[in-house]
């Protein structure tokens, strides 16, 4: 690819899609978002970075997903505004926001320039992701105890949320305190009855500083940070950050590693799959689906500690490949595995297709276009249920799916009832996929020493989790250190859909529209 004369130099991954590369000016920067739109391709992620202890070099990047492959994109930032592109691609105005917040970059001209994340848990003019950065807590308030409240600094944190007017009309805040031990959301409804005008989330309250503490670690110790980003998706953000490391190195794990971490992935990918289907049921009315995939990812989750030392998976993908094995009686326990899951996940579906009042909660409920879905960048599993084909696994399959040939699950309802069968047809082709995994899985080597990687290197993991497409993007710094790391999940794209998805619906259907994205807090909160 061309722009205005620039061309992209091509960086191979290994064992991954390839990457390529070029820094551009500002200009440039526009062009490259629009013929990228013009050709079909998506906006995968959008960050910042300072590349010097001055906080004087300053530099934006995205990364694209294009027929060619990954396009990663850089624009240095010399006078702290750079130009805006969620008007090409919607997906990237919480992401600009997120920049300003935490680099200090603003995107001229953006139609949404309100504070995205800071809470007040920093001074305003500071910006957490500068090298010259120290981390502290915020001012005290004077009558407070020395505490700092939500609202420290006397409003330092007013946040202008979009008003509805109108007869009737009238809000109903959520959070950002919720019930249980999931992560802080705020939600607040417009409503007219109990029908859902807008609905608008504001999300950032626990925000862990998570980017900013890979910088404090080497590229082994940032192999632990990666897989606990957001902890249902352990497997998906330690592949992405093993072949970020891996394709920063040069070097490419061996085949069985590969394997077994695609083996990881797709029970990753049950057992959450059966958490939500089982909650879905619950907001519905049918404990029995519940109590029932409750049971399914118990086992499941029982198994993995059993097999590779930890429920969720953790600390097992590592950078060169993986950490343990998987012998003979371990291959007979998954498959003998698959066949009592199978049986009972398609007793369990045709409870929930016959079932006539979860049929009746799921059909119409928030629904998203396949034309809203594309438009705005839906991605993942409910991306999929409104129609869009696509999955890394198929289009740009990394060793094994090259050899599985995946069937890609997709329909155009984009509705609960859509998302709910993408899920079962999701679980159904993941158990195909191991059992294919464990007959062909090559013997050998499961991890592979990865040397000293050079100051300035970059890699780039890209990596589609249960819930749609991981990405990493890595800078090593001096001795084997992070310099800079970005971790991408899918939440970002697919929370302002959520947004949409419930207008027009009831208060009381949220926690059901809600839970059939499952959008992850953690993940989008780093």
């Amino acid at each position: 690819m061309r722009i205005e004369g620039h061309d992209f130099d091509l960086s191979a991954l290994p064992g991954a899609v390839p990457a390529l590369r070029a820094t551009v000016d500002a200009a440039q920067w526009r062009t490259a978002c629009c013929r990228i739109a013009g050709d079909g391709g998506r906006l995968v992620a959008l960050w910042g970075s300072d590349g010097s202890e001055t906080g004087n070099s300053l530099a934006v990047h995205a990364a694209y997903a294009t027929p060619s492959g990954l396009m990663l994109i850089t624009l240095p930032v010399s006078a702290g505004r750079y130009p805006d592109i969620s008007d090409v691609f919607p997906a990237a105005i919480r992401m600009q926001r997120a920049i300003a917040d935490l680099s200090g970059m603003a995107a001229a001209g953006a139609a949404d320039d309100r504070q995205w994340l800071r809470h007040a848990a920093w001074s305003a003019g500071e910006y957490p992701l500068r090298k010259n950065f120290s981390a502290r807590h915020p001012p005290a308030v004077p009558g407070t105890g020395g505490a700092a409240p939500q609202n420290a600094a006397a409003g330092m944190d007013a946040y202008p949320f979009v008003q509805v007017g109108g007869d009737g009309v009238h809000e109903i805040p959520v959070g950002p305190v919720h019930a249980g031990t999931i992560e802080p959301g705020h939600f607040r409804f417009s409503i007219i009855g109990e029908r859902v005008l807008r609905l608008e989330a504001r999300l950032g309250y626990k925000h862990k500083g998570i980017e900013k503490r890979f910088e404090q670690m080497d590229l082994i110790q940032g192999a632990r940070l990666a897989g606990r980003v957001s902890g249902d998706s352990t497997v998906a953000y330690a592949w992405a950050y093993a072949m970020a490391v891996e394709s920063a190195a040069a070097v490419t794990p061996p085949p069985r590693a590969l394997w077994l971490r695609a083996l990881l992935l797709e029970r990753e990918r049950i057992a959450n799959h059966f958490g939500d289907l089982g909650f879905l049921g619950n907001d519905a009315g049918l404990a029995f689906g519940l109590a029932q995939f409750s049971c399914l990812k118990e086992d499941v989750l029982r198994l993995n500690e059993t097999l590779f030392g930890h429920r969720y998976l953790m600390d097992v993908v590592v950078p060169g490949g993986v950490a343990r094995d998987l012998g003979a009686d371990g291959v007979n326990a998954v498959r003998a595995e698959c066949a009592v899951l199978e049986r009972a996940v398609a007793t369990l579906r045709s409870v929930y297709d016959e079932h006539p009042g979860l049929q009746d909660r799921f059909i119409a409920c928030g629904r998203v276009a396949p034309e809203l879905a594309a438009q705005l960048g839906l991605i993942g599993f409910a991306g999929r249920a409104s129609g869009l084909a696509w999955d890394l696994r198929v289009e740009y399959p990394c060793v094994p799916y090259g050899e599985l040939d995946v069937n890609m699950v997709t329909h155009r309802n984009g509705d609960v009832a859509a998302r709910v069968t993408v899920r079962f047809e999701e679980i159904a082709e993941s158990l195909r996929l191991i059992r294919m995994i464990l007959e062909r899985m090559p013997l050998g080597a499961y991890a592979a020493q990865v040397p000293a990687v050079a100051a300035g290197a970059l890699g780039t993991g890209w990596v589609e989790g249960w819930r749609g497409e991981v990405f990493i993007a890595l800078e090593a710094g001096q001795d084997n250190r992070i310099r800079r790391l970005h971790p991408h999940d899918p939440s970002w794209q697919n929370w302002p859909l959520l947004e949409h998805a419930v207008l027009g619906n009831i208060v009381p259907d949220f926690p059901l529209i809600n839970k059939s994205f499952n959008l992850s807090y953690s993940g989008h909160d780093l």
